[in-house]
């Protein structure tokens, strides 16, 4: 066993009294030793129970014979760092939550681990780390929050940020935006719809990383605490049977992850995590896979916030294995590939079938015929931009719009809560890239003020920063190569003229290229906003949103 290193022998005897030190019984230290790494805390509401459900995965462990041992991770909550200079570290999180898990996973070696993430960074940041060590792992999340109520009507976080643009534009008032901010977020889990947290969570089970409900099982439903458990017990088994995450994390499982990925709309926050977690197994996923995978796949499911529906429907539809298994119809599955259930992708899929097809489209029928992202390219993004397409108005797939130029965005959200954008402008929001934010800081605060005011038929919004999962409409992110490095959209101007050509995978700006090169005579790279501090290491080591944002090695 692993943990060996860390209690047999008589060279161990100091190591064996520290842990006797803790309670623990040599009956205890010589079964296998299960680390559980969590991310508990009192400031995301994705993670304020996950205590409960790291003692479910502990009691499963012990059933199955092992000894567990807990450790913690950071958790940012992205709603509460929006809009202001904690959004610049969410990004940047995923790296440290991933260095976190994999310091504590070789200074104590353990003999399997259990991730127990919830939200956006913390999922790929727990999957890089398996990745990264390679032993026995899987993960089980903290599951989505069920959705509010506001009258009759679903709710959820993002209809509060669209709630500030009604209240901004007079269609709603400040009592009725109170009442809306009291009953959005009913209880605690990741927030209701295909958002990026939920979006990871869906896709850990496509990738073979996490079991059957991972995604989707509400978090308060007592369901959750029973995948916990068997959580627990299934950790046992993989360690017996030395499955590794390199030998379920495949190519063809990173296929499989994509396809699901499109059919559901997933957030594009996933062109940065993917790639990431796929650079840390030794595997290239580029942007051009998920074009090819996109073209290839019909978008089955309407989730918030392209669409009506919440995560807890999704789960009562049949959930992630009922998505695979329609798309198996079309043989757009990899079946082969082994999961950290023990058996493989088709053996999972055999009893699985679709319970609502209001939710799950027959794939003869489905949304689109295209999955939710797109990734487009022209003179303005050479290196590509990510658009959700399945959330983006009939009337804006294809746009010619004026530029609208704002070096950071706060900026840009100011103007547009006070009018100053209107129907066929562009909004550039810019220096807001990896490099150049620092950090990458998402921007659902103006694109959900776009939509509450009424305009996600009218205005697009392209930026070298990032959205949130809950943003919707024509908003193009990820633009690369980013302003702060020279990239073309440091070189738009206002009024400049833009097209946006969603379905022919393009994005340009209309501006003769002499002119062009007249502007890039004149820049000069800005100086760094943050310069000390981990957000200034971090500007320093940090590659394009194109390769997921990655750190250089």
């Amino acid at each position: 066993m692993r943990s060996d290193l860390m209690k047999k022998g008589a060279e161990k005897a100091p190591h064996r009294s520290l842990f006797k030190a803790m309670g623990l019984t040599q009956t205890e230290l010589d079964r296998p030793i299960i680390g559980i790494a969590g991310s508990a805390n009192e400031i995301v509401p994705g993670h304020v129970h996950l205590d409960k459900i790291i003692e479910a995965v502990k009691a499963g462990i012990r059933i199955a014979g092992g000894t567990p041992i807990a450790f913690s991770t950071i958790a940012v909550c992205d709603g509460i760092a929006m809009n202001h200079t904690g959004m610049k570290y969410s990004l940047a999180s995923r790296e440290i939550i991933a260095d976190s898990v994999e310091i504590m996973a070789m200074a104590h070696p353990f003999d399997g681990l259990v991730l127990v993430p919830n939200c956006d960074k913390v999922v790929p940041g727990m999957l890089m780390a398996a990745m990264r060590l390679n032993i026995p792992a899987l993960l089980v999340s903290g599951g989505p929050m069920l959705a509010g109520r506001y009258g009759k009507k679903s709710v959820d976080l993002i209809s509060v940020f669209e709630g500030i643009g009604s209240y901004k534009a007079g269609s709603m008032s400040a009592e009725e935006l109170a009442e809306l901010e009291d009953c959005a977020c009913p209880g605690c889990g990741s927030c209701a719809g295909m958002f990026t947290a939920n979006s990871m969570n869906c896709l850990t089970e496509a990738l073979g990383m996490g079991l059957p409900g991972n995604g989707t099982i509400p978090a308060v439903s007592a369901a959750r605490i029973r995948l916990a458990k068997n959580a627990g017990m299934k950790i046992m088994e993989l360690v017996e049977r030395d499955i590794r995450p390199r030998q379920v994390a495949t190519r063809e499982a990173f296929e499989n992850a994509i396809t699901v990925d499109m059919a559901l709309g997933c957030s594009t926050n996933t062109v940065l995590h993917v790639p990431a977690i796929a650079h840390e197994a030794d595997i290239d996923v580029s942007l051009e896979i998920f074009n090819s995978i996109s073209a290839r796949t019909p978008h089955l499911c309407s989730l918030r916030p392209g669409g009506p529906h919440f995560l807890e429907e999704l789960d009562g539809a049949g959930g992630i294995p009922a998505v695979m298994k329609e798309l198996t119809v079309r043989g757009q599955i990899h079946l082969e590939n082994p999961t950290v259930t023990g058996k493989t992708v088709g053996e999972n899929l055999e009893r699985v079938r679709v319970l609502d097809r209001d939710v799950i489209r027959p794939i003869d029928d489905p949304y689109h015929a295209e999955g939710g992202i797109a990734i487009l390219y022209g003179n303005i993004a050479p290196e590509g931009a990510v658009v959700k397409q399945s959330a983006v108005a009939p009337e804006m797939l294809q746009r010619k719009g004026r530029a609208r130029v704002f070096d950071s965005e706060p900026s840009a959200a100011s103007a547009i809560f006070e009018g100053q954008i209107v129907p066929g402008d562009v909004v550039v929001i810019r220096y807001e890239g990896p490099k150049g934010g620092p950090g990458m800081q998402e921007m659902l605060t103006p694109t959900a003020a776009i939509i509450g005011r009424g305009l996600g038929k009218d205005v697009a919004l392209i930026t070298d920063g990032r959205f949130s999962g809950g943003s919707a409409g024509a908003a193009i992110g990820h633009i690369s190569p980013e302003a702060a490095v020279g990239g073309p959209i440091a070189l738009v101007e206002e009024g400049d003229e833009i097209l946006i050509d969603i379905p022919g995978k393009k994005l340009e700006l209309l501006v003769d290229n002499a002119v062009l090169e007249q502007r890039r005579a004149k820049w000069h790279p800005p100086e760094p906003r943050i310069s000390d501090g981990y957000l200034g290491r971090y500007a320093k080591l940090v590659t394009s949103g194109s390769t997921g944002a990655v750190l250089k090695k």
